[in-house]
């Protein structure tokens, strides 16, 4: 299927009748300024490349509109996202999954990084096959047509104070493998017979879940299984995690990370919101990759980050969706710039191109997929046409839909050349429909 759009966002900004040729699952040829041929799909409004979600955690999905009674605190979220935890089995995981990445597909997601450490029973023991829930993660992303990144995350303590680290408590007992050498064989096992389509990363919980000998070896396992995808782990979500950090290891936890070799490769800072100048500087110098995830970090008041900071310092920037809050990557980009408003009392703190940047080029490389992102020839063939004519972006020029546009706009979706969403459809039907039936009975007594 060839495409001809009425505007595309190309390497080179935006332009006007681009006629794009697929071959297979890649882009052949992008041809500016010509007319449809016969057999063309036109696409309206302006194409983008497919958006990429660098931080999710699909069964947190259960909790939007459940955790706001009395307004809500992070530790009632927390509850209520334990709770979820503790009932979910494979079956049931991916019902939840594959809705949730539709939804994803729906708002213009081609690839979702997959921040995974539920991995066992809920007993805590390991099922039969030791990553059935990361197989179900896998066929839930076929199922919805997105690419997945699956980070395989080492969870090993129930926390950290001024004490030191917790033992797992709970449902906790589901994310550890008890000891790094156990989760670095659990990995292994996976990373050499991947589902089909699969992308293996690995990620370290936090400073708060990974004591340093355990960090070091989450960044040896990344460097020698999976080299082309970066070693992921939240950042200094909240003051809390800094302070501790320091009771325990007078570091932060970037200090931390890099003391303990996380930032000796590719390597992205998930949430990166309480940072230090010297933690910019460290990971500028370490050509990281920050993941901020607005809407998450506003539902769970944990603040606004240092982005143009980061940016200025040679950190990339890509967006992830996180707890599913709101699954609109476009509004989290929107958020981003918005975030940055607010903290600087100014206007354009980030162009339109950045923001698409951080929504495609710089989010496929965190997902270790750089050959996604662009439309050029030779990349795959993920492509998002969003109208212009919708009560949100009517009048808008293409080069500005960014700032104005929502998952609400989204026309068309192809991923890897398969059309996944048309005429804002998703191929697996009724996507509310799909949700209701997999939340509803995790809330059941």
């Amino acid at each position: 299927m060839d495409f001809w759009c009425e505007h595309a966002w190309l390497p080179a900004g935006p332009a006007a009748r681009v006629r794009i040729e697929v071959d297979g699952a890649r882009l052949a040829s992008v041809t500016v300024g010509v007319d449809p041929q016969p057999g063309d799909r036109r696409l309206p409004g302006i194409v983008l490349p497919g958006l990429a979600d660098a931080h999710s955690h699909a069964f947190h999905r259960a909790l939007r509109g459940r955790t706001h009674a009395d307004g809500g605190s992070f530790w009632t979220w927390r509850e209520g996202m334990y709770a979820v935890a503790e009932r979910l089995q494979p079956d049931s995981y991916l019902a939840l999954a594959r809705a949730c990445y539709a939804e994803l597909a729906l708002g213009g997601v081609t690839s979702v990084a997959e921040f995974h450490y539920l991995h066992h029973g809920p007993d805590g023991v390991p099922y039969a096959d030791p990553n059935a829930m990361a197989t179900a993660l896998a066929q839930a992303a076929a199922d919805a047509g997105v690419h997945l990144t699956l980070l395989d995350t080492c969870y090993l303590a129930g926390g950290l104070d001024s004490s030191g680290y917790l033992r797992p408590v709970g449902v906790q007992a589901r994310f550890s493998d008890g000891s790094e050498h156990a989760w670095a064989a659990r990995v292994a096992q996976l990373a050499e017979r991947p589902p089909p389509g699969l992308t293996v990363g690995v990620a370290a919980h936090s400073v708060r879940a990974v004591p340093p000998a355990a960090l070091r070896r989450v960044g040896e396992v990344g460097r020698e299984l999976t080299p082309e995808v970066p070693v992921h782990a939240h950042v200094s979500e909240q003051p809390a995690e800094n302070d501790a950090c320091h009771a325990v290891h007078d570091l932060t936890p970037v200090g931390l990370l890099a003391e303990n070799g996380l930032l000796e490769g590719p390597f992205v800072a998930v949430h990166a919101t309480h940072l230090t100048p010297g933690d910019v500087h460290t990971l500028g110098a370490a050509r990281a990759t920050a993941c901020f995830c607005p809407t998450t970090e506003q539902d769970l008041a944990d603040g606004i980050g240092p982005a143009r900071a980061l940016a200025d310092g040679h950190v990339a920037l890509a967006l992830g969706s996180d707890q599913h809050a709101v699954n609109d990557l476009l509004g989290e980009a929107r958020a981003l710039e918005m975030g940055e408003r607010l903290a600087s009392l100014g206007r354009g703190r980030f162009t339109p191109v950045e923001l698409v940047d951080a929504l495609t080029v710089a989010g496929h490389r965190a997902c270790g997929q750089p050959h996604a992102g662009r439309l050029e020839p030779g990349a795959r063939a993920d492509l998002v046409a969003v109208r212009l004519d919708t009560p949100r972006t009517a009048g808008a020029r293409p080069d500005q839909v960014v700032p104005v546009a929502g998952a609400a706009d989204v026309d068309t979706v192809v991923s890897g050349g398969r059309l996944i969403v048309a005429d804002g459809q998703h191929v697996l039907g009724d996507v509310g429909r799909l949700l209701s039936e997999a939340i509803e009975p995790l809330w059941e007594n």
